[in-house]
């Protein structure tokens, strides 16, 4: 009697969740590898941060009304009652371990970090529920070189990912708290005379948050945002100097920027600085990188006040961008062309990888398959080994720069022919 194989339903993915293979995989390491590479350049400390923290860390410094709090958090209590919640950004963590590990004493401090971000969000493309960002501050620097530098690094970033060109840094200033505090009096007063006729959503942020009515998408709010007082009308002379030397020092390193007026942030520990990188090549999700100046978040989560500037950068819209990368085919390939050189293949396939180069073992299947499969593998260098009547045979096909490279490390075919 045959057995049946029993019904076993296939696993599927989370909703909102990836699993990252093959070309997707190679550019998705590429964007991390040249991130690490950009951040060693600018001298940023690498950082580690918990993928889970206490509730009230984020809901302290996103804000209790903001959306990724109030619907986008996945919280949840622990086996002791206490909140916990599966971070939706760094910054609230970073600024929390600045306060509570005593990273006070290397202030200004440059951390960078990157890794899997959580949100429960409608998945789209460059969207997903469990996301990757890369992820660089400067806490205790107030003056606007540190805005630069963030600024020219991150342009650096795009440039030496080969996704630069169609993608435009826009800028723009929030001004000192004095003049945020006057500007959102001023937005607050306009809105009202036509609150009857914005979003709902709008209607809802009036009161408490009405910088985020600026950069809203619906059509009906888009009537009046175009003639909604300007943050230039409120600059103090302070907030003016300070964006004319961010602007100074970005066309003194040679970065390209556009003024953004519509451009904000809504939570009021920002100030000064926001900016985004943005591009049309990904639909509607268009922002790549963005970040901004937050010299009041420290004080919101109970720590002394400390300024603050950051960005964070979408590792898949950032991966998305750079596309298929050319496959990394192998430099040496090694054959054993008998079952008898299989272990004498496997020693010369780990000489040659000690010595720096990348490798490839064919010493299973089919003994007479196996040089075909190799050449197939498109290597710079083949090396056979074979056995017959007892003799041991080796030869090789050989790139010539390459050949010359293996020489110059002491791994050249003593005992080999060419092929």
């Amino acid at each position: 009697m045959s057995q049946q194989t029993p019904n076993i339903p296939t696993p599927q993915a989370i909703r909102g969740t990836q699993d990252i293979f093959g070309a997707d995989a190679e550019a998705f390491a590429f964007v991390v590898e040249t991130f690490e590479r950009v951040r060693k350049l600018y001298r940023f400390r690498r950082v580690e941060m918990p993928v889970f923290e206490k509730t009230a860390v984020f809901s302290r410094s996103l804000g209790e009304t903001t959306d990724v709090v109030s619907k986008e958090m996945y919280s949840f209590e622990d086996r002791g009652g206490e909140s916990l919640t599966l971070r939706p950004e760094f910054t609230a963590g970073i600024a929390r371990a600045f306060i509570t590990d005593g990273w006070q004493q290397y202030a200004p401090l440059k951390v960078a970090t990157h890794g899997p971000l959580f949100r429960y969000e409608r998945p789209q493309k460059g969207r997903y529920r469990q996301f990757h960002q890369l992820d660089a501050e400067v806490i205790g620097a107030a003056e606007p070189q540190a805005d630069v530098e963030l600024l020219v690094m991150a342009d650096q970033l795009l440039k030496e990912l080969g996704i630069a060109d169609g993608v435009t840094l826009q800028l723009n200033t929030l001004g000192d708290g004095a003049s945020r505090d006057a500007w959102r009096a001023a937005l607050i007063e306009y809105f009202r005379a036509h609150a009857a006729e914005l979003s709902e959503d709008s209607q809802d942020r009036l009161e408490r948050n009405p910088l985020r009515i600026l950069d809203s998408k619906d059509p009906r709010d888009k009537v009046f945002t175009a003639a909604a007082p300007k943050i230039d009308d409120y600059l103090s002379a302070e907030a003016q100097d300070f964006f004319g030397k961010v602007t100074s020092g970005l066309d003194a390193a040679g970065v390209s920027w556009t003024r953004a007026a519509a451009l904000v942030r809504g939570l009021d520990y920002y100030r000064h600085t926001a900016f985004e990188f943005v591009t049309d090549r990904l639909g509607a999700q268009g922002t790549v990188l963005g970040g901004g100046r937050y010299d009041g978040l420290m004080e919101a989560l109970g720590g002394p006040a400390t300024p603050a500037v950051g960005w964070a950068a979408g590792i898949e819209r950032l991966a998305m961008l750079v596309g298929d990368l050319p496959y990394s085919w192998p430099e040496i390939a090694v054959v054993a062309e008998s079952r008898e050189r299989e272990i004498d293949a496997l020693a010369l396939i780990s000489k040659y990888r000690r010595a720096g180069f990348s490798a490839e073992v064919f010493a299973t299947g089919s003994p007479r398959k196996r040089y075909d499969k190799a050449q197939k593998s498109q290597p710079q260098v083949i090396i056979s080994l074979d056995q017959r009547d007892g003799q041991k045979g080796n030869s090789f096909k050989c790139d010539r720069a390459l050949y010359e490279r293996m020489t110059e490390a002491q791994v050249i075919f003593d005992g080999f022919v060419h092929r």
